[in-house]
Parts: structure tokens; sequence; C-alpha cells
């Protein structure tokens, strides 16, 4: 079993990104937000999860634990698959399936791109008990607070950045950003991204 890689990532695309790990490349699905924050030639850690089947091996790759470990309750739902899984983790945080698990709102699954309506409720109900959100936000604190922000904090560190300078992007993208466009886990790491993207050659420095 391949539970993670560590390497140089090789090339990065649309859904997929090649892990060079001492001169072998992994071909790893992943997230859109996951792929685009791996930049060619940059050191990332991923979290693996291997799929065998009759005719192939295929790995998927995760910034974060948490991440992982909902792709693997999420592929244990009859009707998930590993690819319907990922599309979940492509729209969806690890504390945003918690919620609508929790909440039975099988609407928040619905919006998932092949996800339909029979399989949204298969895994509010098969998930049930087996995810716990993190305590909601006092009133009138961002939307992007908790869960959200700390995913995000998790993923920039995965991908290399040093803990105080990916908080203090973080922290000043919270304060500048507007909101709405910075709800989910991909939209929030992207805009932090950005904001990282000038002070790349000091981060690798630290």
């Amino acid at each position: 079993m391949i539970s993670s890689l560590r390497g140089r990532a090789a090339s990065a695309s649309g859904g997929t990104l090649v892990v060079d790990v001492s001169g072998v490349g992994y071909l790893v699905h992943a997230t859109p937000a996951f792929v685009l924050a791996s930049r060619q030639g940059d050191e990332v850690f991923v979290h693996t999860a291997l799929i065998v089947r009759e005719d192939a091996m295929t790995l998927f790759g995760f910034a974060t634990r948490d991440e992982l470990d909902v792709f693997e309750l999420l592929i244990g739902v009859t009707g998930v698959g590993p690819k319907s899984a990922l599309g979940v983790l492509s729209a969806m945080s690890p504390t945003e399936v918690a919620r609508a698990v929790e909440g039975d709102d099988d609407a928040a699954f619905r919006r998932v791109s092949g996800i339909g309506p029979k399989t949204a409720k298969l895994i509010t109900v098969s998930l049930a008990g087996k995810l716990v959100a993190p305590a909601a936000a006092p009133a009138g604190a961002p939307i992007v607070a908790g869960g959200i922000a700390d995913d995000v904090l998790a993923a920039l560190t995965g991908l290399g950045w040093s803990e105080k300078l990916a908080g203090e992007a973080l922290a000043e993208t919270l304060e500048t950003a507007d909101p709405t466009a910075a709800a989910s886990v991909p939209a929030l790491l992207r805009l932090t991204l950005a904001r990282l993207g000038p002070a790349q050659s000091a981060a690798r420095a630290r």
C-alpha cells in the first residue's frame, strides 16, 4: 500500500499530477485546487489512497490527512466510486462534508457533479455518526473562519510552505478577501497562493 509520497512535481495539469520520487514518476489523481497549487519543480507531500481494480491500480492524492480520511469514508458508500468521492472533495472541504452529514443536508451533495439524489441521501445516512464537524464559528465571525481556514493552512504546509509564512498570508487573505469569494477551501487556497506567489523564493529559503 502506498500511503504517501514526497517528491518533486514533475507535471501538474487538470486533475492529475506526476510526483517524481527518486526518479520514479507516480501519476496521482487529485483535486483541481491541489493540482493548481503544485507547481512544476516544487517539492510536494501527498497523502494517497491506492485503488486496486482488476484492470488498473490508481493513486488518488490529497493535501491533508482529513481529506484522505473523508475520501476513504465516501468510497465505502454504495454508489460512490473513487472519482465521485474526489469530486465531492473538489467541491467541499472535510469540514463542509461533516457539517452536511451532521445536518442531514443531502442537497449539499446533490450539487456535486455526478452525485444523484439517491446517492446524496445514501452519503448522509451511511456517514451519520462517522464524522464530527468543528464547532460553528461565533455569530459575526467571517464565513471562512474555523475549519476552512484550518484546512487551507494544512494544505499550504503540506505543499512545503513554512507554517509562519502560510499563516501570515492566510490571515492577510482573510482580512482583505470578499467572504463570499473565499467561502470554500479551493477558493481560499487559490487566493492565499496568489498572495504567496511573489514570496515563493523566500518561502523555500526559510
